[in-house]
């Protein structure tokens, strides 16, 4: 009768092991999901960020100030749809928000562009190999009557100390904003999927700035080498950087003054689609995955 007991006592004793490792094995697993950093996908106006984010699982909208935040899971893993609002100010502060918020592991900046580039047509789409701030100029000292020509304005790196800019000869020089490698290499490795057009590496050129002057344009595309401009990636760049997060522009030509490509709507839904499958791709290489 006693070894029974003793038997039964073990048995007892090992299934209550088994179900207590069960129980906390869900609870790391849970604790864990509940801790994944996002990734972050921007886009300005509701035509470049709600289509992306109606494709996400369970999600959930939160505001601030005037900033939308789709908090969803693309293949059971957080990302996050954030509509930023037009321009530099509204996206770096979106971006910030987010940062302080969300704590994302990454950010694709996407939506539309115009073109700076002949080569590129309405549909093609430019990975941001660097993004840089087309806004920030330091006009030549010229006095009363003796006109303005934007044509020799310098360009002026704001990060290059802290003194001021306009007194430090290091600062004359573009601030280029290089695309986070492993997030370029996801783009690259699902380029077949995009039909719509080409998918290149390029330079993404921002600023509170639309420029329809071709010659202007031109004079960009020369200076800085840029691919298109738009109106919000060099700020959420510029964040990104100081909060050490991986970063990827990734605009479509919406139009190209430069070779006659006139404004299609229709590419904002196409960029989406083509990001979507770049952060699946993303996801599936993570190192937790």
């Amino acid at each position: 009768m006693l070894k029974k007991y003793t038997l039964l006592g073990i048995i007892t004793l090992l299934f209550v092991s088994v179900i207590a490792a069960c129980s906390s094995a869900s609870k790391n697993e849970a604790v864990e999901k509940k801790t994944q950093r996002p990734i972050m996908v921007q886009g300005p106006m509701p035509i470049e960020a709600e289509n992306f984010a109606k494709r996400l699982k369970n999600v959930k909208e939160e505001k601030s100030g005037d900033f939308v935040f789709y908090i969803g899971t693309l293949d059971n893993y957080p990302v996050i749809v954030a509509k930023t609002g037009k321009g530099m100010e509204n996206t770096a502060a979106a971006t910030a928000v987010a940062m302080e918020r969300y704590n994302p592991i990454a950010i694709i900046n996407q939506g539309t562009s115009g073109g700076h580039d002949p080569s590129l047509n309405v549909f093609d789409i430019v990975l941001g190999e660097r993004t840089v701030n087309l806004g920030s100029l330091k006009t030549a000292d010229k006095a009363v009557n003796e006109g303005i020509d934007p044509t020799i304005w310098k360009p002026m790196d704001l990060m290059a100390s802290e003194g001021s800019a306009g007194e430090d000869p290091n600062a004359e020089k573009p601030r280029f904003y290089e695309g986070d490698k492993d997030l370029l290499a996801a783009a690259h490795a699902v380029k077949d999927t995009y039909t719509k057009g080409k998918v290149v590496d390029g330079t993404i050129g921002s600023a509170d700035v639309w420029n329809n002057e071709v010659d202007r344009i031109k004079w960009f595309h020369t200076k800085y080498g840029t691919s298109v401009e738009e109106m919000e990636g060099a700020s959420a760049a510029q964040i990104a950087k100081a909060y050490d997060v991986p970063f990827l522009g990734i605009r479509v030509l919406s139009n190209n003054k430069v070779n006659g490509g006139k404004y299609n709507p229709n590419t904002a839904a196409a960029n989406q689609e083509y990001v979507y499958e770049v952060v699946k791709k993303y996801i599936s290489s993570m190192p937790s995955k």
